[in-house]
């Protein structure tokens, strides 16, 4: 993967093989005319990580959850966002939080990603939050909790904690 500046001006054909595949998934589109409820009544918030298929780990297939993903599987200001949204106005009854083994966040200590971070970038990166988990277990039980304690969501739906493990593709309930 290349680290060098990219001249954003330019018009180039970097996406050129996403917009096949794009063109090829539009002609068997089957989700036209939608209304975007969530058909399993799920809302998952999970990491950014690309070994994670949310709706295949969970037997769903598109349209039928809301995901929102992060680095670290985290409830931010933004999930909590999603999920008011997904619980009122998108049919969510069941929220899974869904942090993951061997997860750089909660693997790796703040300097060490700001480290790795600026040795790519070639600069400095010290002031960059990367909100490094330290304990999985505690840190998932306390986004459950804010999410159970949210004012517009607090007994509206079901809220789990779990983690998703990369090598075997279970889920462990934590909360």
């Amino acid at each position: 993967m290349s680290t060098s500046p990219v001249d954003l001006g330019a018009t180039d054909h970097a996406f050129d093989d996403l917009l096949q595949a794009n063109r090829d998934f539009a002609e068997d589109f089957a989700l036209a005319g939608f209304d975007g409820v969530a058909r399993a009544g799920v809302a998952v918030v999970t990491c950014m990580d690309s070994r994670i298929d949310p709706l295949g780990m969970l037997g769903l297939s598109p349209g039928d959850a809301k995901i929102f993903r992060n680095p670290g599987g985290r409830v931010t200001a933004a999930a909590l966002e999603a999920i008011v949204l997904a619980v009122h106005l998108l049919g969510v009854e069941r929220v899974l939080v869904v942090p993951h083994t061997r997860c750089a966040v909660a693997s790796s200590t703040e300097e060490q990603l700001r480290e790795a971070v600026a040795a790519s970038a070639g600069m400095d990166a010290s002031w960059q939050a990367f909100n490094v988990v330290t304990d999985q277990v505690q840190t998932l039980r306390q986004d459950v909790a804010a999410v159970r304690a949210h004012p517009l969501v607090a007994g509206r739906v079901r809220v789990g904690g779990f983690i998703y493990d990369v090598d075997s593709g279970l889920l462990q309930q934590h909360v």
